[in-house]
């Protein structure tokens, strides 16, 4: 260890040292030349949201909602798509999707806790050791404020997605391409397979916060910030961990300083500031204005520029149920869940990223989240024998304090009665299916996602009798500005075969199943690549939404038509990520009789963490899915349904 610390000492205290890495190309080469997020042609939009309504409908309620579809297509929706091209070409250095998706999250009025705010947990360090909550947490610090300053200084890799790694990601293509202008530099990856992805989330990363205010919400960043939030036990602090020069300060400082907030004997305060940001937001903006003419406004500003927060839990993890519920939500109490990510770090070394979600998608918090992982575990700065610094801590560390009248106080207590009220609905299950994954399906020439998503349609069948609306987000950061397009995983082909498993065991061979299970991996493969191409239904229809809403037009027929509704209402919301970094993700439902389903398909098992209200059974769905994946797996080793 002594040896390994010295070189770390050394490599941190190097110029070098404040850098996760130096890339060859700088972070922000490929940005210029990213393409645009095309806008759908208005019939395939029309002839996509039909091929999805289309299983969820019978034929008397398909055949009302085509011709609402095609009178659309014909009459006001064609103006609306001349207008959303025109609108488009006149902002060709953003996309169509960008103002309207930040303008729908930040207006929305409800709890961003459960309703907007996801969190994936971080793997255990393989070494045992550095899981201590100290030493986690000092080093999860620094690597942070080290990826902060990679990607300010510009020398973050860009985010490349590459289908050749072997001709793209080496350093002699890197050598040739940053000598490429930036306003060409993406042809350039485009010729050998390799796909630049948008970066212009990353900026919010650090020293950024939503602000509540009345009507609409508002995205605060400023780079200035050089100091860090902590919370502990509800209340909060700040200390730098940048100094006057820009450079990470000292970790064993770091160190000095969490150590002396873990032991700081204060009793939990009466009434935790961050309750308040767990409320409906036209309510947490009134209190915000009265906290500001209550003389509040130097602390907020404090919390609002801070790099990120660091919510240090007294409280140490049952099992993998225990750590979803506190990453997703938590006491209410030790958590600012405005602020553009928080790192929780409970007792026992747990840990996990909440984030919130109006400014960015999962792709920069991921990147974030798998530098942090890889540089704590591979260059940790501190060490389980590691001594603080002997810093006088008391006076760099300041504790927070808010004067709070008595209406505050009372905003404080309805705050924490609504939290308790809201989280005491939600059940969280999850489950592993250890008989297969990636490697056996691909093959089968099966798509991974597509059974995993077609194992949720059986389970839905086999749990509730029907098929429902079923919405998987899928990244467009493939284009400026992109920010995600939806999949639509219930087709009539999953319905087909999700009926003949459940509903008609023994009417069909095998290899007419197998039939049917490479029919869904096909079709679900195709609108997956619709789907990250920009080419899928649900943007560009409330693109045209927005549009005349903004416009003051009447609502067109298509948005009053119940099955809008229905489509719209997404009953199965799943989100899939697997990552070396990432144990678990999850996220609550986002409708009251819905599913919120993580899921991560990995080489030889699959893993589901899933959350639900009381109007559905999550472990009887679980049990459902296992069923169905059982099936599955039966069929492909040619067994017939038992």
């Amino acid at each position: 260890v002594t040896a390994t610390a010295l070189t770390n000492q050394r490599n941190y205290s190097s110029k070098d040292g404040q850098y996760l890495h130096k890339s060859i190309v700088p972070t922000m080469h490929y940005q210029k030349s990213l393409p645009r997020l095309p806008i759908p042609k208005l019939d395939d939009t029309i002839r996509r949201y039909l091929a999805a309504q289309r299983p969820l409908l019978n034929d008397d309620q398909f055949s009302t909602t085509e011709k609402v579809a095609r009178d659309f297509e014909n009459g006001v929706g064609k103006q609306l798509h001349e207008e959303l091209v025109l609108q488009d070409k006149q902002n060709k250095h953003t996309s169509y999707i960008s103002a309207p998706w930040f303008d729908m999250y930040l207006s929305a009025r409800e709890s961003i806790v459960l309703n907007f705010n996801p969190f994936m947990s971080f793997n255990p360090d393989p070494k045992t050791e550095y899981n201590d909550q100290l030493v986690r947490a000092t080093n999860m610090v620094a690597s942070a404020v080290r990826f902060m300053k990679t990607l300010r200084a510009g020398h973050l890799e860009p985010e490349v997605f590459h289908l050749n790694p072997a001709k793209s990601d080496t350093d002699s293509f890197k050598k040739i391409i940053r000598w490429v202008p930036s306003s060409l530099s993406w042809y350039g990856a485009y010729l050998v397979n390799a796909y630049p992805l948008d970066m212009s989330q990353y900026f919010r990363l650090f020293n950024a916060t939503r602000i509540p205010k009345q009507g609409k919400d508002e995205l605060f960043t400023d780079a200035k910030g050089r100091h860090l939030l902590v919370m502990r036990q509800g209340h909060m602090y700040v200390f730098d961990v940048v100094d006057r020069n820009g450079n990470l300060v000292k970790p064993d400082e770091i160190q000095a300083h969490l150590k002396h907030i873990l032991s700081d004997p204060t009793p939990a305060p009466a009434h935790p500031l961050g309750l308040l940001t767990s409320e409906n937001r036209d309510t947490w903006a009134k209190l915000r204005e009265k906290l500001l003419a209550a003389g509040n406004g130097e602390v907020l500003g404090l919390v609002d520029s801070a790099l990120f927060c660091l919510c240090l839990d007294d409280e140490s993890m049952k099992d993998h149920i225990h750590v979803s519920h506190n990453m997703l939500y938590g006491d209410g109490a030790n958590r600012w869940y405005d602020k553009s990510f928080s790192i929780i770090m409970t007792k026992c070394g747990n840990s996990a990223i909440n984030f919130e979600h109006s400014w960015g998608d999962g792709v920069a918090v991921l990147r974030f989240q798998n530098e942090v992982f890889r540089d704590t575990t591979e260059n940790p700065l501190v060490h389980p024998g590691s001594q603080p610094a002997s810093v006088d801590s008391a006076s760099a560390v300041r504790r927070l304090q808010f004067s709070l009248d008595a209406e505050l106080e009372d905003g404080i207590t309805k705050a924490k009665e609504n939290f308790h009220a809201a989280v005491s609905k939600l059940t969280i299950g999850s489950m592993q299916f250890m008989k297969g994954g990636k490697e056996q399906l691909k093959k089968k020439k099966l798509s991974p996602d597509a059974i995993a998503q077609l194992a949720f349609q059986m389970g839905f069948l086999r749990q509730y009798g029907q098929t429902v609306a079923t919405y998987e987000s899928c990244s467009t950061a493939a284009f400026k500005h992109g920010r995600t397009e939806t999949i639509r995983p219930a087709t009539v082909h999953t319905k087909r075969c999700a009926q003949a498993f459940v509903q008609q065991p023994g009417k069909h061979t095998i290899d007419q199943l197998i039939g049917m299970l490479s029919e869904c991996s096909k079709y679900h493969g195709q609108l997956t690549k619709e789907a990250a191409m920009g080419q899928g239904f649900d943007r560009h229809l409330f693109a045209m939404k927005y549009l005349a809403n903004s416009k003051g037009q009447a609502l067109p027929n298509l948005y009053q038509d119940p099955a809008y509704a229905a489509i719209n209402h997404n009953i199965l919301s799943t989100s899939t990520l697997t990552s070396p970094a990432v144990s678990l993700g999850g996220f609550a439902p986002v409708v009251p009789d819905g599913f919120g389903v993580g899921y991560g398909v990995h080489d030889d098992w699959m893993g589901c963490n899933v959350s639900s209200y009381p109007e559905r059974n999550v472990h009887q769905f679980l049990q459902c899915v296992q069923k169905s994946l059982d099936d599955i797996f039966s069929v492909l080793e040619g067994k017939p349904l038992g």
